[in-house]
């Protein structure tokens, strides 16, 4: 029977090939925007590591949250030194960890900050050493592969957060460490330590700015994690309320991102579930035309001794042999999407998407593509099952 269904598939080759790729367009589309949006979510935990507040200087809470924790934008300014100081005495706050930044390698962020920061992501080295003095440099997985460089070599950074801005050459970082691949934000920073920054800065500065008062010094951002609940409601209005400070909360902030990517995926599921509504009517009305063409050929089948119910799976059969077909062309489809993006947003330097492996959501896809193939079958396949053999053969020719 299956032999059969698929030959009487491709009998009209066009017809079958316009209702598969119309099913399989649309189970791609359905992939794509289930992948993605698992994968987005999944990096974007990932990059929170935990961190309930980012405080820095005035400005947009989202663009400080994007800066601080996902590093996709610029920073609001600096902050002196002494709030880190003055975060880590509060009795809410259960750690604050500093970030400075301001320099690149190749597009890459140069961050300076603590160990704190590699324990809040539980960061594993792959190769070298934590840098344990200024100028002293770990790079994350995707740095290390992009730029070649390994322990023990040496590289200057570039002023700005982007390429193309002067450089340090001589004031050289020397590679000690590479980080081991984790699928976080690490994998795309230099790290280095916070008297690093300064040392650059005061240098590019010129020689009024070699002064050891730590008053003077600044940091960019700092990553707060709470002691209590009650810090979510008391911290963040202490932050607002000082000169000069804002408080942005993660969680809150990346919710609202969400849902303004939201807009775009339910606009590309939008657009699946009209094509899979075009392939079911188009499917049907191939079978029920089928059924009609065919009328012949399945009155003889029942001569043979084929019962009705017989009759009626081999048009739901070819149903069935066409959406495992879409569905097996839609999950690669699919999943060959997400793979260029996953290079455009590397080349960006943007979230890591990861093109491969499977999720337990995609099984809604064979699924799908099956239950609509059933739809589509079924008055086909009830014409096909009341086919009344003794008209047929009794009209006239």
């Amino acid at each position: 029977m299956i032999r059969l269904a698929w030959r009487y598939l491709w009998s009209n080759p066009l017809s079958a090939a316009l209702n598969l790729l119309l099913l399989t367009l649309g189970l791609a589309a359905v992939t794509f925007v289930l992948r993605v949006s698992e994968q987005l979510e999944g990096g974007l935990r990932r990059d929170l590591a935990g961190i309930d507040l980012v405080v820095g200087a005035k400005g947009s809470p989202m663009q400080l949250m994007l800066a601080g924790v996902f590093h996709l934008d610029t920073p609001t300014g600096n902050i002196p030194l002494q709030t880190l100081e003055l975060l880590q005495r509060q009795p809410l706050v259960a750690q604050a960890v500093p970030l400075s930044l301001g320099d690149s390698l190749r597009g890459y962020r140069i961050v300076g900050t603590t160990s704190d920061y590699l324990a809040l992501y539980d960061a594993r080295l792959a190769q070298g050493q934590v840098w344990r003095g200024p100028l002293q440099a770990v790079l994350g997985a995707a740095v290390a592969r992009a730029t070649g460089l390994k322990p023990g070599d040496h590289f200057s950074g570039s002023h700005g957060l982007g390429e193309g801005g002067s450089g340090h050459e001589d004031q050289p970082f020397e590679v000690v460490g590479v980080l081991a691949e984790s699928g976080s934000v690490l994998d795309r920073l230099v790290l280095t330590d916070l008297a690093s920054v300064w040392t650059l800065h005061e240098h590019h500065g010129g020689a009024a700015a070699h002064d050891d008062d730590h008053e003077d010094r600044e940091i960019t951002l700092a990553l707060v994690r709470y002691r209590s609940p009650l810090a979510a409601v008391m911290l963040p209005r202490w932050v607002n309320a000082q000169p000069g400070l804002q408080a942005a909360a993660p969680a809150l902030e990346t919710a609202r991102l969400m849902r303004l990517v939201g807009v775009g995926t339910e606009v590309l599921q939008g657009f699946g579930a009209v094509l899979l509504v075009a392939a079911l009517l188009s499917a049907g009305v191939a079978l029920l035309h089928a059924v009609q063409a065919r009328q012949g050929d399945l009155a003889m089948l029942r001569l043979l001794g084929a019962p009705a119910w017989r009759v009626a799976a081999l048009i739901a059969c070819e149903a069935l042999l066409l959406a495992a077909l879409a569905a097996l062309l839609g999950l690669a489809l699919g999943h060959g999407g997400v793979a260029v993006l996953q290079q455009v947003l590397a080349a960006r330097q943007s979230l890591q998407l990861a093109p491969l492996g499977w999720s337990l959501a995609e099984a809604l896809v064979p699924a799908l593509a099956l239950g609509l193939a059933l739809l589509a079958a079924a008055w086909p396949a009830w014409r096909a099952y009341r086919l009344d053999v003794t008209q047929l053969l009794q009209a006239p020719r």
